[in-house]
């Protein structure tokens, strides 16, 4: 076991802006980290809750505020690591940590003396003189307590306290059954079927089989190699296997299996709403959002369902032409759309993805977002040469006029011990309070490896999604971390994110960053030409898939829990007439977003009503006639960017654009508004 007076974990970080020492720490050094770090977060807290001074925002909230600095720098560093590299020990450590986390919060919440002194102040807040972030933190303290179950007594207490232990146990198990079903499954591409494929396709198998150990070129269920393998493959049958494996992720009746373990979230997710005297999850975990009910998120993804749906059926009708005239009887089916879809867009746009590639270099595109950040912000990026957790990850030191502003890490190829998806995660927040501590944010990606790295525009578009909620968290300027960047509201936080991505449209940032990867040349006017008039190809697919998941997080959620998850599911889908060749985009054994923690829970739709907000930001900078106009940059920042959680969100958005945004501009954005 790690020696705690040596552990550098727990040891003054005194290395360059004062990053985590990672080539010191050995994973026997975290169990040992989280015992000290929670064995100081307890007493500090104790000692708040038995303060004999009457309750001030000082000695209470501000105290709190303060009381867990050791464990929040231990759980960044780990909780960063298992997620994009796991390993054997790592993985324990978690199931381990799961119900040890859950019962400091819930000692935490139920701590009746503590909550009085917040209660207290609560109550007598008009007579603080607190300022107005400080009023905000006060509610929000206050909140999270009542949410938590803080007024509950006796049985019902222990009950909340038994079911979110329970649930947090089952939310890493969720996650890590996802990640062997995707570590494990691999299908071996024989010669002929990987020569049919584009080159940039068969770099990717190649590395994905070194990495795999295997004897040759092999598809794996990473997104960005199955994806293209869709796309490109002439080999239906190959098509068919691939395809099958990916959706059956987490439902293949082996030891990773999740639709026990789903059935069973749900329903503690039910109890435990009405322990705290709601009707439903999705009312108790709403209340908080911008959309407060389940009815006004029905009614928004309704509104967009139809003329998605539409859009998705005439573009089927094409497709499954296309099919027949291959010669294949039979209906369009779901490992066929890619295809097809590829070969249309090659036919009616002129746009192949083989040739779009090299001029999307990772490399090029990290070039792009940077650039952009310091037109709009004014930051600048400075490569960093420092030992990080992987050899994959890269740093970078970000300034403004000279002054330290955050360290900014990018880990962005698949390997095994990452999970599935894409995200962005601080290791150290933004805060004042105790001194200016400057952010550490890391945004982490699973594209295919090459050399070099070559993106899709899709690819791409997820690389500047995720630096948008970079921006977010390395831009915020709060004094109390419980508020600082992406600490807001479940549907507004995608709001920077998917603003981000408008700027990849850009003309003028494409003509200047996507160069040819080995010549250098610019991408040809005509072929950024169609690359942007085919903005919303196949919008119907790809809205419908959306769609087709948050329908059914949102029924799991908004009723009695359903003894069979799979069967629910296949009744939403019904209900909605959901096309044949179409799936949802996360099947309820692999929907990490609601199943592995309770983050998105009741919650995905919140990526299409952030969209709502994106779409009518973005048309700020139109009406300015500039998409770098200063001064729209400068409301940006100041009323989203910075202002992290300091305000509710539609305060924010209202402050930045004047009014809350319609549906229209989103409907216009996917191509829709004309079938709506």
């Amino acid at each position: 076991m790690s020696d705690p007076i040596q552990n550098p974990l727990l040891s003054p970080w005194t290395g360059d802006f004062g990053l985590p020492p990672f080539a010191a720490i050995r994973d026997s050094d975290f169990a040992p980290a989280f015992d000290a770090a929670l064995a100081e977060a307890r007493a500090n807290i104790a000692a708040i809750a038995a303060n004999p001074e009457a309750p001030d925002f000082d000695n209470t909230i501000a105290a709190m505020e303060l009381a867990e600095g050791l464990l929040d720098r231990v759980a960044g560093v780990f909780y960063n690591l298992s997620g994009a590299d796991s390993t054997e020990a790592r993985e324990a450590l978690m199931r381990d940590l799961a119900p040890k986390m859950s019962a400091f919060a819930s000692e935490t919440t139920n701590n009746r003396p503590l909550f009085e002194r917040i209660e207290t102040l609560w109550q007598g807040r008009e007579s603080l003189d607190l300022s107005p972030e400080q009023l905000r933190v006060l509610t929000l303290y206050r909140q999270m307590f009542v949410r938590s179950g803080a007024l509950l007594e006796g049985a019902e207490a222990e009950r909340l306290t038994a079911v979110k232990s329970r649930l947090a146990v089952l939310g890493t198990q969720f996650s890590q059954n996802l990640l062997a079903d995707e570590r494990e499954w691999s299908m071996p591409l024989p010669e002929a079927d990987l020569a049919a494929l584009p080159g940039f396709v068969q770099t990717s198998a190649r590395a994905a089989g070194q990495e795999k150990s295997a004897p040759g070129p092999v598809v794996t269920l990473s997104r960005s190699l199955i994806v293209p393998f869709l796309q490109f493959s002439p080999n239906r049958a190959l098509r068919q296997r691939a395809y099958e494996a990916w959706v059956a992720r987490g439902a293949n009746g082996n030891a990773n299996d999740n639709r026990a373990i789903a059935a069973e979230i749900l329903k503690l997710r039910e109890e435990r709403a009405h322990l705290l005297g709601y009707p439903t999850f999705a009312a108790y975990k709403l209340e908080p959002e911008m959309a407060k009910t389940p009815e006004a998120v029905g009614t928004l993804l309704h509104r967009v369902w139809t003329p998605a749906k539409a859009k998705a059926a005439a573009d089927a009708a094409v497709l499954e032409t296309m099919l027949h005239a291959d010669g294949i009887a039979g209906p369009l089916e779901a490992w066929d759309w890619r295809y097809y879809s590829e070969k249309r867009r090659l036919a009616e746009h002129d746009l192949d993805e083989a040739a779009l590639k090299p001029y999307l270099s990772l490399d090029a595109m990290l070039a792009a977002q940077f650039d952009c950040a310091n037109r709009l912000f004014g930051l600048e990026f400075r490569p960093l040469d420092i030992p990080l957790y992987h050899p994959d990850a890269r740093a970078w030191e970000v300034t403004r006029k000279g002054e330290h502003v955050a360290v900014f890490i990018g880990d962005y190829f698949a390997r095994g011990s990452k999970r599935s998806g894409a995200w962005c995660s601080a290791m150290r927040s933004q805060k004042k309070l105790g001194g200016d501590q400057r952010p550490v944010v890391v945004n982490v990606c699973n594209f295919a490896k090459g050399e070099p790295a070559l993106l899709s525009y899709d690819d791409a578009r997820t690389l500047f999604h995720e630096f948008g909620h970079a921006l977010h968290q390395m831009l915020s300027d709060v004094t109390y971390g419980f508020i600082s960047g992406t600490s807001v509201a479940r549907d507004f936080v995608e709001l920077p994110s998917q603003l981000y991505e408008h700027w990849l449209e850009v003309p003028e940032v494409l003509e200047k960053h996507a160069r040819h990867v080995e010549t250098g040349a610019p991408m040809p006017a005509d072929l950024l030409r169609r690359l942007l008039a085919a903005g919303t190809y196949d919008q119907g697919f790809a809205t419908v898939e959306f769609l087709a998941s948050a329908f059914v997080d949102l029924a799991f959620h908004d009723g009695p829990a359903p003894a069979d998850p799979m069967q629910k599911q296949a009744e939403v889908l019904e209900s909605l007439g959901m096309p044949r060749a179409i799936r949802m985009r996360h099947a309820t054994p692999h929907f990490a977003h609601v199943f592995s923690g309770d983050g998105y829970s009741s919650g995905y739709y919140s990526y299409m009503w952030s969209e709502v907000m994106d779409a009518d930001a973005f048309a700020a900078f139109e009406e300015a006639g500039d998409p770098f106009d200063p001064a729209t940059a400068a409301r940006l920042e100041r009323f989203i960017l910075s202002a992290g959680g300091s305000e509710e969100p539609d305060a924010l958005y209202t402050k930045f654009r004047g009014r809350m945004p319609g549906v229209e501009p989103l409907l216009k954005g996917r191509g829709l508004l004309d079938v709506a």
